[in-house]
């Protein structure tokens, strides 16, 4: 099955199914920003993407029916929560709507022919998309992104882009029940920052090796005048290196060619050095723990330099770095307990996120709450770890 794309003009109505998914609402407002009249059903509606998208004036209609699409909209992007036996995909599929999927969407509406950067991976892609949104905003670029968070330093997940840069956190989820493949297939990468491989998403991947085939097809969507940057430690993107028909940066914390040296920890801070190619060239300082953030920072510093950028603007940008929603984000101190949300649903992200508070408290007891909410926490793959 395939989609019925056709691009309507500004002032069109665009009307989405699943509105409520990060990355939709997102999609939504940069959409609205652009022009377009925008509607929206969902049957999860919960802040904070319902709230972002009610203060944007975009209104949420709960379900999926049939009759949410009159009236009749020019154009429906399908989320991929979506799934064909809803009653409002039936009446899609009956009708002669154009529809299509967000990633599409992403990349007729916004992505265009800019300079697309794409971070990837298991772990980090929130972060390390927001990391480089920031850094690009510092540098002056006017950056538009589509982040599945939302960033301390920007008021919405979202912006239109001002300019050629546009960042975007690539998923490797699949696009929508007519459209079975990685959402980043559609991002037309040119400069990727790949984090790390695992197996994921126990709901559609049965095995680690699809997992693979998918991240080789990103690596080998990059154009020869791209960049990939890749964690040198991860094995299973080691593999995959091969494939590149660009240029390939490395980087990890004693390897590839960005390293970090002199970590250290002080009070409110996570500072180290980036070591290039054996030489100390910049003292970097951030806000927030744990060798997967400095990781993080790391991996966005080789794409940075790789790409030109000032280094005084990308050491700036990491330290004026305020982080994610529900990223280390503390709630409150009742009665002198720091209560803090993550999100990490994976076992390596909930053991590096653990490890990465300890650092941010070292001495104090660390009591950690886990809601298996996603769809692969909720399965027994990964019970025992």
């Amino acid at each position: 099955m395939q989609d019925r794309f056709v691009k309507p003009q500004p002032g069109a109505h665009i009307h989405l199914m699943g509105i409520c998914g990060t990355a939709m609402a997102s999609l939504a407002g940069i959409l609205k920003a652009k022009g377009f009249k925008i509607s929206g059903t969902d049957q999860n509606v919960y802040p904070p993407m319902s709230t972002m998208l009610q203060d944007l004036g975009i209104e949420i209609k709960e379900g999926y029916k049939a009759e949410y699409l009159e009236p009749r909209p020019d154009l429906v992007i399908v989320g991929n929560v979506i799934q064909k036996k809803f009653d409002q995909a039936q009446a899609l599929l009956d009708s002669d709507i154009p529809f299509t999927s967000l990633p599409r969407a992403m990349s007729e509406f916004v992505i265009e022919d800019r300079h697309s950067v794409v971070a990837a991976g298991t772990h980090g892609k929130t972060t390390t998309t927001s990391m480089m949104a920031t850094m690009a905003e510092q540098a002056g670029l006017a950056p538009g992104f589509l982040i599945g968070g939302i960033p301390e330093n920007f008021s919405h997940s979202f912006r239109a882009p001002e300019s050629d840069y546009f960042i975007i956190e690539g998923d490797e989820y699949d696009t929508a029940f007519f459209d079975k493949v990685p959402k980043f297939v559609h991002y037309k990468p040119k400069s990727v920052i790949l984090t790390s491989i695992e197996f994921d998403h126990a709901d559609i991947y049965d095995s680690l090796e699809p997992i693979m085939a998918a991240f080789k097809r990103l690596v080998e969507l990059i154009p020869a005048d791209g960049t990939l940057v890749a964690h040198a430690d991860d094995e299973n993107i080691k593999k995959l290196l091969p494939f590149a028909k660009c240029k390939v940066v490395t980087y990890g914390l004693s390897s590839g060619d960005y390293q970090v040296a002199d970590r250290d920890v002080q009070v409110g801070r996570n500072q180290f050095v980036v070591c290039k190619n054996g030489k100390r060239e910049m003292d970097i300082a951030i806000k927030f723990f744990g060798p997967h953030n400095t990781l993080n920072a790391l991996a966005c510093y080789a794409l940075a330099d790789s790409l030109g950028w000032k280094k005084r603007d990308i050491a700036q940008g990491l330290a004026n770095f305020k982080g994610v929603r529900r990223r280390q984000q503390i709630l409150g101190q009742p009665g002198g307990v720091t209560v803090i949300e993550d999100f990490a649903h994976h076992p390596t992200a909930v053991k590096l996120t653990l490890q990465g508070l300890k650092e941010a408290y070292p001495g104090q007891k660390v009591i950690a709450i886990f809601e298996p909410r996603s769809a692969t926490s909720r399965r027994k793959v990964f019970q025992k770890d």
